[in-house]
């Protein structure tokens, strides 16, 4: 099995430096927000922390590929680090903590490209959560300072907490009427949304969550991270990884249930 030890250790220190420039704009009256074509909001503060993390990815590994959210892919090859610098950007511009930068590495192996290094790293939280391929699952503020996480063993939707980000996304998909009916059925609905819920179900506190549109870097850190914790992460089709543009998370005992609900 290969070591990702180096490149887990490469972005936390990428994470460093994103959370102090993420922080230092938190909340400043002067912040530059614009708006994307498609209709999304992008901060100052995002493109400088993608910069920073490519700016360092091109010293430190140079042949790897970057793809981040706001600048698009760089080089090509079987490894390639998938940035989102804010995911959250709405609650980072109206000044709701609950944003983090996620960073993960990808390896291009047997039915394609999978997530090997994730870290989710939420500063206004003081929170942090990563994994690399056959190491683990771990939370806490550095790499001496973690404790392994795992997945809950709910069985039973009836005793299940569910998240999500919103209603709208399911209407608009013609998939609000499964996606209701789980939420009747289960024990406990919250909307958290954004990388949060799949932390959450990391680390045994929800029990499974779902989104119906989303981009890789919005997954990527957070599939190897629910695997290594002893979950599943799939696409609402079933596919397993972050590669369906949309996503299923849960721990492992309640996917095919929670997948039925929402492709009812």
């Amino acid at each position: 099995m290969l070591d990702y030890h180096d490149d887990l250790r490469l972005a936390h220190v990428l994470a460093d430096a994103a959370d102090a420039a993420t922080m230092e704009r938190f909340k400043a009256l002067d912040l530059k927000v614009e708006t994307k074509p498609d209709m999304t909001p992008v901060s100052e503060a995002d493109k400088a922390a993608e910069e920073l993390i490519r700016t360092s990815l091109q010293r430190t590994r140079p042949r790897d590929a970057v793809l981040g959210e706001e600048f698009g892919t760089e080089g090509h090859g079987p490894r390639r680090w998938v940035i989102d610098p804010i995911d959250g950007t709405k609650n980072y511009v109206r000044g709701v903590p609950v944003w983090a930068t996620l960073i993960a590495l990808t390896e291009t192996g047997e039915g394609g490209d999978h997530p090997v290094v994730g870290v989710v790293s939420a500063p206004a939280l003081n929170r942090r959560w990563w994994a690399a391929k056959g190491s683990g699952a771990f939370t806490g503020r550095s790499l001496s300072k973690a404790s392994r996480i795992e997945v809950s063993q709910v069985s039973d939707v009836r005793d299940a907490s569910f998240a999500y980000s919103s209603l709208h996304g399911w209407e608009e998909r013609g998939m609000l009427d499964g996606f209701l009916n789980l939420t009747r059925d289960c024990w406990r609905t919250r909307g958290y949304g954004d990388f949060w819920p799949y932390m959450m179900v990391a680390e045994g506190a929800v029990d499974m969550c779902a989104e119906p549109e989303l981009s890789l870097w919005d997954m990527a850190a957070s599939a190897v991270i629910v695997e290594e914790a002893g979950g599943t992460f799939s696409g609402l089709d079933g596919r397993p990884g972050p590669h369906s543009g949309n996503a299923a998370a849960s721990n492992g005992l309640l996917h095919d249930r929670l997948l039925s609900y929402l492709t009812a």
